[in-house]
């Protein structure tokens, strides 16, 4: 008998008598804004109907694991497959109004204690309704115990930001419900039992895959990297094999461990899955495979063999951690913007037969061409896009010499010369619309001051220019506001610590000396001492300066 449980429940009966766990091997929290945004915009709507009308929010499934007892009452313990964005935020709101109720009124004194129970589910504060994964710098456990929660600026890794905002958009949405005239209680009310689910409650964990396959091709909104994994889940679960327990652990480890990269960065999963895929064909591609022909490809490279899931998982698990490794050089920011050309740089971190100078020289030319091509040429992305991801394809499956890679990276260059990139960029707007490559150009230059110096590159202070946006870094030395065509010229520009540019307005030159000199960045430095004089004379020779020098950092 298959053993699946299909309720129609309110959030009240969802949550009753369960504690939900999300395994580590599951996506860690993943919604944005737009999502949170939407979430709160039905429950408007619902409240607007009138008390009749509820709200369908999601179909939830998980699947049944032990029973927990708490005092005499016993709760199912369940670990949520699909649904957990929703679930999560939705806790996160009953905390938020836990926090907000007037607990010196007796009916909120109630509510708020039956919220409290529901949340935290003894006196010691340790069983909670729901257990997050990859929660190491416990800002959800914390924040359901004791309320307590940091700002989503100081988040470490892309999921802790994401939950940290959502917990402040959810205190928000709370704060702007009262301030519309509408009381707490009213709120809670609405979500305990006007949002509905459809739960699949499901003992089988094989049957789980194939009920969130079955789900997704009636339209849930899941995304492709999470359809690959249940995919290549049930390959194992319905597989006969004698070590198939084993398999099953292997292949949850392995999934643990790409989550757990994932959620450290926007748009990894979409990358390394298309990256994966193009990268293991059987031929080169003109260009990267999409997110549903990726998912095709690596679900028919492991059909009905448990052993090759978890060599595609392998496989999908090194492409997240090259890819991780690629965006984590903040240097390379305006090199990384195009698809194709990530595509080459994640293949060279691919081949560990490479020695570690190896890969750093291939880089070095990697960075170089493209930096010309979309750079200083200032191509878009639809240009080269077959030479590098059939650059990307040979590295990975032809397994080239490195001499060979440097070759073919020049190739792809020697259409794109350094001395009429250098050109390129003379006498031009280098403000308007070039400011990721503005910072990068000013990055390798105050690497370059720093070796001519003798001195060790001080990245601290990079480190917070590129967190912030360029516009918040890009200095004029000469104010912008002054009429004059050369204002925005490379000679007229330079990179200072966030919001510096800002403070020092519409200053004259010379009136800028001693707060470019206190940031300590060379490239500030260098100009201090012509600033009294600065006029179009010295904008012109430092732009050939810089362009002059330029032409020798860029070249092959």
């Amino acid at each position: 008998m298959i053993d699946i449980q299909p309720q129609h429940v309110t959030l009240d009966q969802l949550v009753y008598g369960r504690l939900f766990r999300i395994p580590q091997y599951q996506r860690t929290y993943s919604w944005h804004r737009k999502q949170r945004q939407d979430l709160f915009q039905d429950i408007r709507r619902t409240w607007a109907g009138g008390q009749e009308r509820s709200h369908f929010m999601a179909t939830v499934v998980g699947l049944r694991r032990e029973k927990r007892t708490i005092m005499t009452k016993e709760h199912q313990v369940i670990e949520v497959v699909d649904g957990q964005q929703r679930i999560t935020t939705l806790i996160l709101l009953l905390k938020a109004s836990a926090k907000a109720i007037d607990r010196s009124d007796p009916v909120g004194e109630k509510i708020g204690k039956e919220l409290d129970d529901t949340l935290v589910k003894d006196d010691k504060a340790t069983l909670l309704l729901l257990q997050t994964n990859h929660d190491i710098s416990h800002h959800f456990a914390d924040y359901l115990r004791a309320g307590n929660h940091l700002p989503s600026e100081t988040a470490n890794t892309l999921a802790d930001r994401e939950l940290l905002m959502a917990t402040e958009e959810c205190e928000k949405f709370v704060a702007d419900w009262q301030s519309d005239g509408n009381s707490i209680e009213d709120l809670v009310g609405l979500l305990k039992n006007r949002l509905t689910f459809v739960f699949h409650e499901i003992g089988d964990e094989a049957l789980v895959y194939t009920v969130f396959e079955v789900l997704n091709s009636r339209g849930l909104d899941v995304s492709w990297f999470d359809r690959l994994k249940s995919t290549l889940m049930a390959i194992v679960f319905e597989a006969e094999t004698g070590n198939k327990n084993e398999i099953i652990d292997e292949v949850h480890q392995l999934w643990t461990d790409i989550y757990r990269c994932v959620g450290l960065r926007l748009g990894l999963s979409t990358e390394s899955l298309r990256f994966a895929a193009t990268l293991l064909t059987s031929y080169a591609h003109s260009r990267p495979l999409g997110e549903e022909e990726a998912v095709n490809l690596l679900r028919d490279q492991s059909k009905d063999e448990p052993a090759k899931v978890i060599e595609t998982t392998k496989w999908l698990k090194a492409a997240t951690e090259a890819v991780d490794q690629l965006l984590a050089d903040r240097r390379r920011n305006a090199v990384t913007q195009i698809a194709q050309a990530r595509m080459v740089a994640t293949a060279v971190y691919l081949r560990p037969d490479f020695t570690e100078d190896e890969k750093a020289k291939i880089l070095l030319r990697w960075e170089n061409v493209t930096f010309r091509i979309y750079g200083m040429f200032r191509k878009d992305a639809r240009t080269a896009v077959g030479d590098y991801v059939r650059l990307a394809w040979s590295i990975v499956r032809q397994k080239p010499s490195a001499d060979q890679v440097l070759e073919r990276l020049s190739s792809i260059g020697a259409a794109f010369p350094i001395a009429e990139a250098v050109e390129n960029l003379r006498g031009t707007d280098c403000y308007t619309g070039w400011g990721e490559e503005l910072r990068y150009f000013f990055h390798r230059y105050e690497e370059h001051l720093a070796r001519k110096a003798g001195q060790n590159f001080n990245n601290e202070q990079w480190n917070h220019i590129w967190e912030a946006s360029a516009a918040d870094s890009i200095e004029h030395i000469l104010a912008q506001r002054a009429e004059n065509d050369w204002v925005h010229w490379l000679g007229n520009l330079l990179v200072l610590p966030p919001k510096l540019n800002s403070k020092l307005g519409a200053k004259r030159p010379a009136e800028k000396a001693e707060d470019y000199r206190k940031t300590g960045l060379l490239v500030a430095q260098e100009v201090v001492d012509v600033l009294s004089e600065w006029n179009s004379g010295f904008i012109e020779d430092r732009e050939e300066y810089l362009l002059n020098w330029a032409q020798q950092e860029w070249a092959d």
